[in-house]
């Protein structure tokens, strides 16, 4: 029972940690910021029902994405721990990833053009970018049926979360302060940084046994 706790806590660690939801607020307000708050519900909602169902079809079809590229699963660990790690590394220094960073094209025009954010670059590449997909993948590979449910399941407990984060985003903000956000994000830069790390070394154990 423990040991499953501890994997539950694993796994909310690392999406937690690579998704931000905290430090994703000043963009998903930076994005929304002329929007009425129904539009802003709207958008957070889509995002991230959006988000939640990239990383479903990643968790679950990962295995036969493999085989049909070839791709083992130690490379995709050590490749995945490597974006994962530089994600990290970048927050850590109190800057955004390229990965994460919204273009200045994604601005909103009209209504539709307000709700489309939702897709890029909120749902992708914000919330389920490329970090996001290997960590869900690389958790949902590791076992059988139980570690990929754990998987998903962990992952749309998140995305409630982020959606309250994203509602009440302004309020969040004004009581946390700008400074405490940034020390948050560079502690989840530090444990982004520790399990992409960790994934590169778990990838590298099981190359040596294939090779072996």
């Amino acid at each position: 029972m423990e040991s499953i706790l501890m994997h539950v806590l694993t796994v909310f660690m690392g999406f937690f940690a690579i998704m931000n939801p905290i430090a994703n607020v000043p963009i998903f307000l930076g994005l929304t910021g002329d929007d009425d708050e129904q539009t802003a519900a709207v958008v957070a909602f889509r995002s991230l029902l959006l988000a939640f169902l990239i990383v479903a079809v990643f968790s679950v079809a990962g295995k036969v994405i493999f085989e049909l590229f070839g791709i083992s699963l130690p490379a995709f660990r050590i490749t995945g721990g490597l974006i994962v790690f530089l994600i990290g590394f970048h927050m850590l220094q109190g800057h955004s990833s390229s990965i994460h960073q919204p273009s200045e094209e994604d601005g909103p025009k009209h209504r539709e053009a307000e709700l489309s954010v939702a897709i890029s670059p909120l749902a992708m590449p914000i919330l389920a970018g490329p970090g996001t997909i290997a960590t869900a993948m690389n958790f949902s590979a590791r076992g059988g049926l139980s570690d990929m449910v754990v998987t998903i399941v962990t992952f749309a407990v998140l995305c409630v979360i982020t959606y309250a984060f994203f509602v009440f985003g302004e309020k969040f903000v004004t009581f946390i302060g700008t400074s405490a956000l940034g020390a948050i994000t560079r502690m989840m830069g530090l444990i982004l940084a520790v399990i992409g790390t960790q994934m590169v070394i778990e990838g590298l154990k099981g190359a040596f046994v294939l090779v072996g």
